[in-house]
């Protein structure tokens, strides 16, 4: 029997849409963010004196291995309103996510992560693991070490009030960046982002690393924040998993890209499981 050819695209029509559709929406649902075991979204905020570009070689080797990296640009005005912001970030990606934070980054994503039930795990990369009412001064102080507060130009007065910290760009190859190259280390000082004095003596809320576990990495050669104090909060923190870098600096995320990489994928594996 010869059919209609607007007939016979009628019928295919009828098979797509009752029978082929729901099987490639079920596939896709199978496979969508929300299913279980998935890769989680990494979420990178950067510290004071830097920005997201300091993850680049974390984000390589993360992305190699099949993650979704997200680079928040913290704005480094307040400890609150920072955290709020990387908040509303969180708040746009479905699926888990881990957490990671860099420097003052750290008391970012500690009051960032709370309310998020989808933050699974906290990294702290060279970073501040506040409690309640403690300041990146206050932590930076706790032990000797710090040679920051030297390395600081004079404050620049803002419009509105309030001022900006820079490090001096002859002095912040060896305080920031000891052990990056030196070109590169230059490059950094002259692209530095400034932090305000303010966010700096702000302090922290409510802590999320009480809730959610968290691992820690860190040099051992780090001039802005004390090795022995990062090494306390780690432990007041109850951390997972702590990786001291040996000569590392404050930025052990550019000179050790692939041992502050594979600390996040060993977070990452207890929230796929």
């Amino acid at each position: 029997m010869k059919h209609h050819p607007y007939a016979l695209f009628g019928r295919r029509t009828f098979f797509f849409a009752n029978i082929l559709a729901p099987l490639i929406a079920g596939a896709i649902a199978f496979s969508s963010p929300v299913m279980a075991g998935q890769k989680p979204t990494i979420v990178l905020v950067h510290g004071a004196f830097a920005d997201s570009s300091s993850w680049n070689g974390v984000i390589k080797d993360l992305e190699a291995d099949g993650y979704p990296v997200v680079g928040a640009a913290n704005p480094l005005r307040s400890v609150k309103g920072d955290a709020a912001y990387v908040s509303s970030i969180l708040s746009s990606i479905k699926g888990p996510i881990v957490l990671v934070g860099h420097s003052y980054g750290g008391h970012v994503i500690s009051g960032a992560a709370n309310g998020h039930d989808n933050v699974k795990a906290l990294v702290y990369v060279a970073a501040f693991a506040p409690e309640v009412g403690e300041s990146a001064v206050e932590l930076s102080g706790k032990f000797p070490g710090s040679s920051l507060a030297l390395t600081l130009v004079a404050p620049i007065s803002l419009s509105g009030g309030g001022h900006d910290l820079y490090i001096d760009q002859a002095k912040f190859p060896e305080q920031f960046a000891a052990d990056v190259p030196e070109p590169a280390a230059k490059l950094m000082a002259a692209e530095q982002r400034p932090i305000t004095e303010a966010a700096l003596k702000e302090p922290a809320g409510n802590p999320a690393w009480k809730n959610v576990p968290s691992w820690f990495v860190y040099g051992d050669a780090d001039k802005n924040i004390p090795p022995a104090a990062q090494a306390w909060m780690a432990e007041r923190a109850k951390s997972k998993g702590t990786v001291v870098v040996k000569g590392g600096s404050h930025v052990v995320m550019i000179s050790h890209p692939d041992a502050v990489a594979h600390l996040i994928e060993q977070a990452a594996d207890t929230v796929s499981k």
